[in-house]
């Protein structure tokens, strides 16, 4: 059959001729697209946001005092410290591949910490230390209780703690992950009974900003959990697009709604003057 004096319209090389076609108008619609929608940020900024705060709030931290990493890992937030007297601490039991459930890091260098112990039992003195940090630790610890009542003993009366942790999160370095996240009212109540005074406790993002941040990774897990799952077409990439530039605007406008969901925590508590709840 000859259509419009083509010749065979499925022969190898009208269909190449098609898919160049195909490709150029996919490509003129695309830019059209972008120049009219730009990708957003929405939903990429967890990271960013929560490092950003760590080294702001690191710095304000005096010259020279002694701050302890706990749950250090690998030491990526040495960093910030430059100007404190570092040590870090860590389990030490992590090494890349967990029991190869959810998402796990693949390699893990355990080889610089400066201490190698349970977080709930530090092998230091009391009142060791000016400030503690515990970076994205708390859903992996058993007994996190445990954790805040052994940074109570390890700082100097005013000490600074520093902690983040999700409100929300995927499954990662199993089979050391016990809790799905952390709302504001567990620091509110357990910080208090541990003898802190709460300085700061804020959102990192807000519900649309997590919500973004789950749509850009369907295709990700998709590829990780169905055999065979074929590449997003153009109506399925305009449609994501579409999604998360409403998600942009919603983020803006709707910073409240981190009461419901965000990123994280982030907070920071001064050890005060009690015990448990009870004064000294």
């Amino acid at each position: 059959m000859d259509f419009f004096g083509l010749g065979n319209p499925l022969s190898e090389e009208n269909m190449s001729v098609v898919k160049q076609i195909a490709k150029k108008i996919y490509g003129q619609i695309v830019s059209v697209w972008r120049s009219k929608y730009p990708p957003k940020l929405v939903g990429t900024t967890n990271l960013k946001n929560r490092e950003a705060w760590l080294e702001k709030t690191l710095l304000r931290i005096p010259k020279g005092q002694r701050i302890l990493d706990a749950g250090a890992g690998e030491l990526q937030y040495k960093k910030f410290c430059q100007h404190l007297d570092y040590v870090s601490q860590d389990f030490g039991r992590y090494e890349g591949k967990g029991d190869a459930s959810g998402l796990q890091m693949g390699s893990w260098d355990n080889s610089r910490l400066d201490i190698v112990s349970d977080i709930t039992n530090i092998p230091v003195e009391s009142a060791s230390f000016d400030a503690v940090m515990c970076v994205e630790v708390f859903e992996h610890l058993p007994r996190p209780i445990d954790a805040l009542k052994e940074f109570a003993r390890i700082l100097r009366l005013g000490g600074i703690l520093i902690i983040t942790v999700p409100v929300s999160s995927l499954i990662h370095f199993a089979p050391f992950y016990f809790y799905n996240g952390f709302s504001r009212y567990f620091f509110e109540r357990f910080l208090q009974e541990e003898g802190f005074d709460l300085v700061e406790l804020t959102p990192n993002g807000n519900y649309f900003d997590y919500i973004a941040q789950e749509i850009r990774r369907i295709e990700s897990v998709a590829h990780r959990y169905i055999k065979g799952v074929p590449e997003p077409g153009l109506v399925d990439k305009l449609a994501t697009q579409k999604i998360l530039n409403r998600l942009e605007r919603f983020s803006r406008l709707g910073e409240k709604s981190s009461e419901l969901l965000s990123f994280g925590l982030q907070v920071v508590a001064r050890k005060g003057g009690r015990v448990s709840g009870k004064k000294k």
